[in-house]
């Protein structure tokens, strides 16, 4: 072969190499937003619009939107979820709040989650997956406030799925009594279980943390008290949630109504589980670094001649304080064998911090 007729051929294969790699560059898809909603805590009845334009989207593929306030939510609902890309490549749709929005192009056989843990990302039939911070200072939602046990709490007010299920929260569910105990209900609500729970205005830190609870012993297997830590703003650190659970029991051979956890509890040795007797009963939590050691008295007292009813230490995956704050909730938790049939309370005399 000729020099020049070689050196013809290595330029024009260069050549097709590269408009080769220019066609593949020019139909990489993106996604840009046009109107991105307020950073905020989301909730039932807080919305806005996003939109935005897609560029080298193949036939039939769509937008799915999450909003990110505690776990990432499929907007505006799972059985909404795909919103169609105009001939212009221009996409809108309502989405509740949330502190980021996430906008991922997917193929016809995607099936949406309705909550995530953890962002979205690529892969499968996600094509491709972009997350932006909502507009302006992150904003939490509005609440309601109630005094008790010598502290300020705020009342939620938004839905939530603690518990694998979508509960409504009113603040005129909890509320205090003339002795100055805390009663928390659930009750219908719209056609829907209306739940309660309360926090503080700020993070305690390292400490001892108890609560005293009348009788709990009528709980259905679906209802459930919780005192727990959480930081609202950490989910890539399981928002620093450690929780001591009491409800009702699933059946009468499974003893244990009651359990410690530090999150996440799929992790062997993140749960412990325990039965929760009959009376009134003071729940202990004693944070320490790299220790969180739980206890469960008779009475109303961790003092010295209480009662000892369970213990447990755990000195793996404690999470520093950060912004956790201290909560109370009473929620319905998901439940194919025994769903919630009627309303339910319970009380609590006391809350206590000791640093």
């Amino acid at each position: 072969m000729c020099p020049v007729l070689r050196i013809a051929i290595v330029f024009l294969s260069v050549v097709a190499l590269v408009a080769c790699r220019s066609e593949r560059l020019q139909e990489t898809p993106s996604i840009t937003f046009t109107k991105i909603p307020p950073a905020a805590q989301g909730g039932r009845e807080r919305v806005d619009t996003i939109s935005g334009r897609v560029r080298n989207a193949r036939p039939k593929q769509q937008i799915v939107i999450y909003a990110h306030s505690g776990q990432w939510w499929v907007q505006p609902w799972p059985d909404h979820a795909f919103i169609p890309i105009k001939a212009d490549s221009t996409w809108s749709t309502e989405t509740h709040l949330g502190f980021e929005y996430a906008a991922l192009l997917v193929e016809p056989d995607y099936h949406p989650l309705p909550t995530m843990d953890v962002a979205p990302t690529q892969g499968g039939s996600v094509a491709l997956v972009t997350i932006v911070k909502g507009v302006g200072t992150p904003q939490l939602a509005p609440t309601g406030s109630l005094k008790f046990s010598g502290y300020d709490w705020a009342v939620r007010t938004i839905a939530s799925n603690k518990g694998g299920l979508n509960n409504l929260y009113d603040p005129q569910n909890a509320w205090t009594d003339a002795s100055g105990a805390l009663h928390m209900q659930i009750k219908k609500k719209s056609g829907m279980w209306s739940c309660a729970e309360i926090f503080l205005d700020r993070s305690l830190g390292y400490g001892t943390y108890s609560v005293t609870v009348r009788d709990t012993s009528h709980l259905e297997p679906a209802a459930n008290f919780s005192m727990f830590t959480f930081d609202e703003l950490r989910s890539e650190e399981q928002f620093r949630e450690m929780d001591v659970e009491v409800g009702g029991r699933d059946d009468a051979a499974n003893k244990n109504n009651a359990r410690y956890v530090i999150q996440p509890l799929y992790i062997p040795g993140n749960l412990f589980a325990f039965t929760a007797p009959l009376g009134t009963l003071t729940y202990v939590l004693r944070w320490e670094y790299g220790h969180a050691t739980f206890k469960t008295f008779r009475g109303r007292s961790a003092g010295g001649g209480a009662r000892l009813v369970s213990e447990h230490e755990f000195t793996s995956g404690i999470p520093a304080p950060g912004k956790a704050l201290p909560r109370l909730i009473f929620y319905v938790v998901a439940s194919d064998k025994h769903p919630m049939r009627k309303p339910s309370e319970v009380v609590v005399e006391k809350f206590e911090y000791l640093p």
